[in-house]
């Protein structure tokens, strides 16, 4: 499956490079815009909230068009934007992060559902949308180290630069190779496909599991080095450790669950999903309240790796419900954890503000509570 994907595959890969290569590279980007590391770095919020507006609104339209046409399309954007930022000033800086946001917008769920198509319905489609994001957390967890060799070389620039140069040549593959979907797409008008996909049974309970779940998610991700340093003493460089740690766990995760998951009937990911979500819940509590630093480690362990879970279960149980609706599911899916990384980090601040990190623990938890309900509802639609 990954033989026949890796056009696919290789282009999901390329839609986090942007945004790793300005996280990696705040600093010297900062240096050179002139402004602030603070007012640089929020800039990335406004990707964030371009991919919101523009994965809700783009959403139909997933159905509508050819799955390669959006693919290449965002391709080109994503390539364009990489070029801005290049460019190196404050303002081309924040065109860059508010077209990348918009890019992937479209990019990762036309990837997603690229690859679910080319394998009609069933567990095998689900199979090859969860190969997808496997991909994806596999990136996010080695793109670091990856791009800083060439950095070397070349500087953030020329990062960015190779970034666009590849983007540009998968983006002409797809527009010379690319197929028709094995599903046909739906003919509905714009609305009536927000109409159509709520009806879809647990359609709206599992996109707000996503969502949740993401919030949680992320939230502790934002703190967990405050946390391990201040009640560990644990330096950045040993902090390192950890992030690869719970990098390693989601991806694990995600790549044995879409496989477990889409072995059988309908009810194997949704039985997968509710066990993941609890042990995402009692996995909050492990990593906030760990008495000692192995006890965190496993628990930081475990609640990658259950979200992991949750993700890829998601996922399968959308393309396999939603039929010619998985695009603009698979859409709002990704748009919903867009949306979700601010709701983790409000929701984070606010326990973190009220009762330090148990309050954290609290908050984050009762979001993925929630969001274990919502998947209940899921389960019995």
């Amino acid at each position: 499956m990954a033989g026949q994907l890796w056009p696919v595959l290789l282009a999901s890969a390329v839609g986090l490079l942007p945004y790793t290569v300005f996280s990696t590279f705040l600093v010297p980007i900062a240096d050179a815009t002139g402004g602030g590391e603070a007012a640089v770095g929020g800039l990335r919020g406004l990707g964030g909230l371009a991919a919101l507006a523009v994965g809700t609104a783009f959403a139909p339209l997933i159905g509508r068009l050819p799955v390669h046409l959006s693919a290449a399309g965002a391709l080109l954007l994503l390539a364009a934007s990489a070029l801005l930022g290049a460019a190196g000033t404050y303002v081309t800086v924040a065109a860059f992060c508010v077209l990348v946001g918009a890019a992937t917008a479209v990019l990762n769920p036309a990837l997603t559902t690229a690859a679910a198509d080319r394998y009609g319905d069933g567990p095998a489609a689900a199979r090859a949308a969860t190969l997808v994001t496997a991909t994806q957390s596999m990136t996010a967890m080695l793109a670091a180290p990856l791009i800083a060799v060439p950095a070397l070389w070349w500087g953030w620039r020329g990062d960015l630069v190779a970034t666009a140069v590849v983007a540009a040549v998968l983006a002409a593959m797809f527009l010379r190779r690319g197929r028709g979907p094995a599903v046909p797409a739906a003919r509905l008008g714009y609305l009536a496909t927000f109409r159509a996909l709520a009806a879809v049974p647990g359609a709206r309970a599992l996109l707000l599991v996503a969502l949740l779940r993401t919030a949680a998610f992320m939230g502790c991700l934002a703190y967990l080095a405050a946390f391990y340093d201040t009640r560990f003493d644990l330096s950045p460089g040993w902090f390192a450790f950890v992030w690869t740690l719970s990098g390693t766990s989601f991806f694990l995760g995600n790549l044995v669950t879409g496989r477990l998951a889409n072995a059988g009937d309908d009810g194997r990911p949704r039985r997968l999903l509710l066990v993941g979500l609890a042990v995402a819940v009692a996995a909050m509590f492990g990593v906030f309240l760990a008495p000692t630093l192995p006890v965190a480690l496993l628990c930081t362990a475990a609640l990658g790796a259950s979200h992991a879970v949750v993700a890829a279960c998601v996922v399968s149980l959308l393309v396999r419900r939603c039929g010619a609706q998985r695009g603009p599911a698979l859409s709002l899916n990704a748009a919903g954890m867009s949306l979700g990384v601010f709701v983790g980090a409000t929701a984070g601040g606010i326990g973190l503000g009220a009762g330090g990190y148990p309050g954290a623990a609290v908050a984050l938890a009762a979001l993925t509570a929630v969001a274990l309900v919502a998947a209940g509802l899921a389960r019995s639609a």
